[in-house]
């Protein structure tokens, strides 16, 4: 019932976020909150012309006239499409600034962190159940390591576990990032779908991956650890593992519905003799268990011949349990932390395990970032030095598998990487450089 010519002297006060969201009440708003005038302003008010004219006449005289012409000449919504675009052509330049510089020991940006800042992204989660209705979860405490970060989200409200269907993890970014303010959760904002995961008969179809007296996990792939509460055997919280590798680009460059489609690599020689082998690659290797870290350590010069070729994996040894030169302890008491709004605990022997693997040009090879657990073996040790527990950390995806044997020294109480072993796909190997194996 408001007069337009009212609505747009009050919608002429809003600032960008704030216009866009007005424009979602109804069509008669959006119509209005499309006006040249309006969006020209704000334009006009965060891109100033590079060149100032001090003359007060003439520089009253070619803005009028500059007005007239942009706002008559242009269709409605032109000024607020130019406005957008252009912020999203700045962001990005920004964070492509920050992401240049690379690493050398782990072949990734060295200002990863910076860059998501940047960008304003954040992660959700969405639990749908069997009816359709889905749950948003957005409250989540990150943690930042060298090539990874740990999601958790916590919450009273979740929703009951045996009506949930499927968990889907997204990346997302406002519009029109503002880098003096928190991105608000109201304004407009872009989704990007990282996985999907099904939930039905989770604790059937998933892998228990250790438990305190309070919560079991459970490990779902790619890298989500669901935690669920012993007594009522509902979720308690969610946790997820993104390795940095192309992180930006899956949480940005996807759609609501379809995930980001990494560039097919294109096949290079590795060497004169392409059947010769694996060589000079490189290992950066992360064991974390939330604030704490057990291992954090780069592995150079790994190699392996066409003979080291078995059911195919092509086989890189990192640890050997022939040299104990190369042994390495775990610092601290290996556990993952967990909490929620009431209550926090550590699941013992359950760690991350970040891997990034890259080839004899320094380019990630295959990365991930999981969470694991260790296992008591029943095999007595080998080893004079140790004499006590073995246990064993096994990883396995679509592009390989990492087998870790530890050994516990009862004397200073501290686990000791006595094997290390990765596999590597021979389908991998082959799409990556054109090769037979």
């Amino acid at each position: 019932s408001m007069p337009s010519e009212m609505l747009m002297k009050i919608f002429s006060y809003l600032d960008a976020v704030s216009l866009l969201c007005v424009g979602c009440v109804n069509r008669h708003f959006y119509h209005l909150a499309n006006d040249n005038g309006i969006w020209l302003k704000i334009y006009s008010s965060c891109f100033q012309p590079k060149r100032t004219i001090w003359k007060m006449k003439s520089e009253q005289t070619e803005t009028v006239s500059l007005g007239c012409a942009a706002l008559h000449d242009r269709k409605p919504g032109y000024w607020k499409k130019e406005y957008i675009f252009k912020q999203i052509a700045a962001v990005k330049t920004r964070v492509m600034r920050l992401v240049k510089p690379v690493d050398p020991y782990t072949g990734l940006p060295c200002k990863n962190k910076e860059a998501m800042k940047a960008s304003g992204l954040s992660w959700i989660i969405v639990l749908k159940d069997k009816n359709g209705k889905e749950h948003v979860m957005e409250k989540a405490n990150l943690s930042f390591k060298d090539t990874s970060v740990t999601i958790l989200w916590y919450s009273t409200n979740w929703p009951c576990l045996d009506i949930l269907s499927t968990l889907k993890l997204f990346g997302v970014t406002p519009l029109l990032p503002d880098q003096s303010r928190a991105p608000s959760k109201n304004g407009p904002r872009r989704r990007s779908l990282i996985a999907e995961y099904h939930l039905a008969n989770l604790t059937e179809s998933s892998a228990a991956v250790g438990a305190d007296k309070l919560v079991q996990l459970f490990s779902l792939n790619p890298g989500l650890l669901v935690g669920l509460w012993k007594e009522k055997n509902e979720i308690a919280f969610v946790m997820a593992s993104l390795h940095y590798h192309q992180l930006l680009e899956r949480s940005t460059l996807g759609s609501a519905t379809v995930q980001y489609a990494l560039p097919p690599n294109k096949p290079v020689l590795d060497d004169v003799d392409p059947e010769y082998g694996l060589h000079d690659y490189s290992l950066h290797l992360d064991m974390h268990g939330g604030s704490c870290t057990y291992l954090c350590g780069t592995f150079k010069s790994l190699s392996c011949r066409k003979g080291d070729v078995e059911n195919g994996y092509l086989r890189l040894i990192v640890v050997s349990l022939k040299d104990n030169t190369k042994h390495l302890p775990l610092i601290g008491t290996v556990g993952l932390s967990w909490e929620t709004d009431v209550f926090k605990g550590n699941v013992k022997d359950c760690y991350v395990m970040d891997v990034t693997l890259l080839d004899e040009t320094g380019k990630p090879f295959w990365c991930f970032s999981a969470p694991v657990y260790m296992e008591l073996s029943s095999r007595a040790s080998s080893l004079y030095d140790y004499m006590g527990h073995i246990y064993t950390t096994d990883y396995a995806d679509s592009e390989g598998k990492v087998c870790v044997e530890l050994e516990w020294l009862e004397e200073t109480k501290e686990y000791f990487i006595v094997n290390l072993v990765l596999y590597i796909s021979t389908k991998k190997v082959n799409n990556w450089y054109g090769t037979n194996y």
